[in-house]
């Protein structure tokens, strides 16, 4: 009977083993041996991440598609794409909507995955050769990506930049109020209804921080429980740091510092969270005047950090 115990306890034991290697293996793992725990980890290093320029990535919902952007040494922004085929993923190629004239980057893939959003300078038409920033999107549908489009009012009269959505279509984008220069700028946000978008408005001061300069790349959650933006402060930890705020009721918390877990003494920006909840991806680099940028895309386990400051907006 005492042997007949140990052994249940050894099977379960080993059950448990078994299922949290399962609960690690997903195909974003696919790219490395070391999967990301407490510390961050070069995504996808010498194929995704590469001694160009890399940020900003985005995933399909079943994380079999990808599209990131890079910059090589002395060029513009392109947007890349990689599939997953027959359990291992392609190489790097460039989009299938890279344009002839101006250029691509930030590209996200809304939380149903029937939308692909990307900034861009190419010309609006054959007519309109001023090359000014807009959002584009591209639908999904059985035969693949449609043909790109610009984006409507009342997103094509303005700036806006690293635009994200939430499950019920809400969008959370950089912007500026007129006459306001881009480090005046921050965190904005328009609701989605009846399938139509009104005004624009700027978030609160409770993510639009006093002091917080340079606010930009908001990453909202699907189902808008936190966002996530970067910005430079005095009281951070390098250039550029990851801030979290958390939908609490409707109210969002006061944004957070991601920590050091995520921020160093380098820039960090661009966040974005993999479909299942598990990663968070965040470019990581060094800017040196009048020298080209360099920097990766990174990832790290996003689970225990946003437990841990999430309890702390109810200490």
């Amino acid at each position: 009977m005492k042997f007949l115990k140990t052994l249940s306890k050894l099977t379960v034991l080993l059950i448990l083993i078994s299922s949290c290697k399962e609960e690690e293996k997903s195909n974003l793992t696919l790219f490395s041996d070391q999967v990301p725990t407490d510390t961050a980890l070069v995504f996808g290093e010498g194929v995704v991440s590469t001694d160009a320029f890399e940020f900003a990535i985005t995933f399909s919902p079943e994380m079999d598609e990808m599209f990131f952007t890079r910059r090589q040494p002395e060029s513009s922004n392109e947007i890349y794409a990689i599939k997953l085929v027959d359990g291992a993923w392609s190489d790097p190629e460039l989009a299938f909507f890279t344009p002839e004239k101006g250029w691509d980057f930030e590209p996200h893939i809304n939380p149903k995955g029937d939308i692909l959003y990307f900034g861009s300078i190419r010309p609006l038409n054959d007519t309109i050769e001023k090359r000014e920033l807009h959002q584009w999107y591209s639908e999904k549908n059985a035969n693949g990506w449609s043909q790109p489009v610009p984006l409507e009012a009342p997103f094509k009269d303005r700036f806006v930049m690293y635009l994200t959505s939430s499950a019920n279509g809400n969008l959370y984008f950089t912007s500026e109020e007129e006459g306001e220069g881009h480090d005046d700028g921050g965190i904005y946000n328009a609701m989605r209804k009846e399938g139509q978008y009104g005004s624009v408005n700027r978030m609160g001061e409770e993510i639009n921080l006093k002091g917080l300069k340079l606010k930009a790349h908001p990453y909202i959650a699907p189902d808008e429980s936190y966002i996530i933006f970067d910005g430079e402060s005095d009281s951070g930890f390098g250039d550029n740091d990851l801030y979290i705020s958390f939908n609490k009721n409707g109210s969002w918390t006061e944004a957070q510092n991601l920590g050091p877990e995520i921020n160093t003494g380098q820039t960090e920006m661009c966040a974005s969270v993999s479909p299942d909840g598990r990663y968070l991806f965040f470019h990581r680099g060094t800017y040196i005047e009048d020298e080209e940028k360099s920097g990766d895309i990174y990832w790290i386990d996003f689970r225990p950090i946003m437990e841990r400051l999430k309890g702390k907006t109810s200490e």
